[in-house]
């Protein structure tokens, strides 16, 4: 059950399924479960991941996990019989099937089901890979793996004088994913993860500030390990940790917010885009229900969500229904154009899937989720955005926050802002926190930069208790009149 030439010498074998596991004869119990029933599927899935953690000039910790399994869904109306198994059997995937039927109804069903409808719910088809099929485990040497990270902290201490501790991590996966659909339908996919990270202590005066930085995405080791890569991300977290040694209190009240590119898309992410996920519209509970076709926005911003962006933490070539992921236009210059839907949401909204139905694991029922969501440029420079700023705040970068998707309320963590007097950026400033609502925030926007980025790939979104790797963009933008909480 390999994928077609895969890159990796060690993926065929990685994606086998084994003797046990006879894919007609779970086909043909997922037929007889899907009688009289809307959709439904067998998602079937072997992952391995590693991480390594080097903390205080020691490896600290290693681990290395394996699991397989599957999950078996049924799906009427808005009642779905949901029953998964760590076991790749045909005698689990047999009580899965009447696990899934009897949660659904109570009883078997037998009822034909329309040749119709398997016509017209296959996903579509496609060959396009946004990524190779790299081995992120074996293809780096663990002794190598060691190396690096020692090599991290060695750099971070030597770099600046004031650095105390250092922590270096890696971590990968692979999975190597198939489902089964009604008609004989079965769809492959092999998804590599890499992240690399590294945080920074630096003291001063007996005063001391922490930073991180990272990056990765589906992409090989060698591509991250390169002296210049990791340097750089060491670099950048002695730099956010000095910036942080210097901060004053952060003030308090409305101000203008300029926003930098990428990585404070998180606002965006959360703020935003949870809100126009397609089950909280079906449902009516998102701040943007009922809204396709008007005005949430102000002019010029432009949101979309695209699975397809090469090697991008976040992309996939199909989800895990098995439609394929494509670039979803979902606010397009202020207007409210469309929303992120798995199959369920689609089909109860009477549109096409748009190929978010994602899902942490075998064990976990898809849901309508992002994948690379980002705000697409504009004109404007950054430099003018703040030139023409009075009074204001520069977020250059965020940590967590708390959204409410029913009407988009937001609070947000910066962790690096620096105050903008008389069109000037000033201090650096420290305990800052942005609160106000998506909606309002939105049309709030007044200048939007021709400076975008990606975060550098270290995006996870939590939703319903599932977590899932995510990528967040944005280009510079400046918002009028949001709400500063700060510590003066």
């Amino acid at each position: 059950m390999a994928l077609p030439s895969p890159a990796d010498s060690a993926v065929p074998a990685f994606c086998d399924l084994g003797d046990e596991f006879d894919i007609h004869a779970a086909q043909a119990m997922l037929e007889n479960a899907l009688n009289g029933a809307d959709d439904g599927e067998i998602f079937i899935e072997k992952r391995e991941g590693e991480s390594l953690l080097f903390d205080d000039g020691r490896l600290k910790s290693s681990a290395y996990n394996a699991d397989q399994g599957f999950g078996f869904r049924v799906v009427a109306g808005e009642t779905i019989g949901f029953a998964n198994s760590a076991e790749l059997s045909q005698a689990a995937v047999t009580r899965a099937a009447e696990a899934a039927v009897l949660a659904k109804t109570g009883k078997q069903v037998n009822v034909k089901l329309d040749a119709s409808y398997l016509a017209a719910g296959h996903p579509a088809r496609s060959n396009r890979s946004y990524y190779q099929a790299h081995d992120p485990i074996g293809e780096m040497a663990f002794g190598d793996k060691i190396a690096l990270l020692q090599a991290m902290d060695a750099y971070a201490r030597s770099a600046h004088a004031g650095v105390v501790q250092v922590s270096a991590s890696l971590a990968c996966d692979r999975r190597a994913i198939t489902i089964l659909r009604g008609g004989g339908e079965v769809y492959h996919d092999y998804r590599p993860l890499v992240r690399l990270n590294v945080s920074v202590s630096v003291e001063k005066n007996g005063h001391r500030e922490t930073a991180s930085s990272g990056g990765g995405g589906r992409i090989s080791w060698f591509d991250m390990t390169s002296p210049e890569k990791w340097q750089a991300q060491v670099d950048e977290a002695i730099r956010q940790a000095l910036v942080n040694l210097d901060a004053v209190p952060a003030p308090a009240g409305e101000m203008d917010i300029v926003l930098g590119p990428g990585w404070p898309g998180v606002l965006l992410h959360e703020a935003v885009g949870h809100g126009l996920e397609g089950d909280f519209n079906r449902k009516g509970t998102s701040a943007f229900s009922g809204k396709m076709g008007k005005q949430v926005a102000a002019r010029g911003v432009t949101i979309v969500d695209d699975g397809t962006v090469p090697d991008a933490r976040g992309s996939l070539n199909i989800d895990d229904e098995g439609t394929p992921t494509s670039c979803t236009t979902l606010i397009e210059d202020g207007i409210l154009v469309g929303y992120m839907h798995d199959r369920l949401s689609a089909r109860q909204m009477g549109v096409a899937a748009t190929g978010n139905g994602r899902r942490q694991s075998y064990g976990h029922q898809p849901l309508p989720r992002m994948t690379n969501t980002f705000m697409r440029n504009g004109a404007d420079k950054l430099s003018d955005m703040i030139a023409n700023t009075k009074k204001g705040l520069y977020a250059v970068n965020f940590g967590g926050g708390q959204v409410d998707i029913t009407n988009g309320k937001f609070v947000f963590q910066c962790t690096e802002a620096y105050l903008i007097e008389d069109g000037k950026v000033g201090a650096p400033v420290k305990g800052a926190t942005l609160i106000g609502d998506g909606p309002a925030a939105m049309s709030q926007v007044d200048m939007i930069g021709d400076d975008f980025k990606f975060d550098p790939g270290v995006g996870t979104c939590g939703k319903a208790g599932q977590s899932l790797p995510v990528g967040i963009g944005q280009p510079s933008l400046r918002i009028r009149g949001l709400t500063v909480g700060g510590t003066s």
